[in-house]
């Protein structure tokens, strides 16, 4: 992906933020690392979770989408607060449909739907109170 896909996908994340009490963040890994080999990439997603304190939100709110482009793999780690709201058939539909534009090489437009689908559900169940800080970075991470 390019710069310029980058950016118009942080702001998307950014926009969708402003929305909702949630928080967002997105892993893009190129490659495992050698300690990583024995790992799924379900464990690694999880391991990335708590290393960036996601479970840590307010009202566990976190959400990572986790991107392993050599393997063409990715995960959707969400926290308690979201597990809550989110029933499992949405999950996999939305997994379908992002493993469907991944297939076509269509990385950075699966990765928007990802970020829109989810924010939509974030914004119904989890709308921005009062007084509601951006706890994570917005930052796209990128190893």
């Amino acid at each position: 992906m390019s710069d310029e896909d980058l950016k118009q996908i942080e702001n998307v994340l950014m926009d969708v933020e402003l929305k909702t009490s949630g928080e967002l963040r997105l892993c893009l890994k190129k490659k495992r690392g050698y300690l990583e080999t024995g790992l799924t990439p379900r464990e690694l997603a999880v391991n990335e979770f708590y290393k960036l304190g996601m479970n840590e939100t307010a009202d566990r709110t976190g959400i990572l989408f986790f991107i392993l482009f050599d393997e063409h793999k990715f995960e959707i780690v969400a926290d308690k607060g979201i597990n809550k709201k989110i029933p499992e058939k949405e999950w996999q539909d939305l997994s379908d449909e992002i493993a469907k534009n991944f297939s076509e090489n269509k990385y950075k437009e699966g990765i928007i739907y990802m970020i829109n689908s989810v924010g939509d559900v974030l914004i119904k169940e989890f709308p921005v109170k009062e007084g509601d800080v951006n706890e994570l970075s917005d930052d796209i991470l990128i190893s």
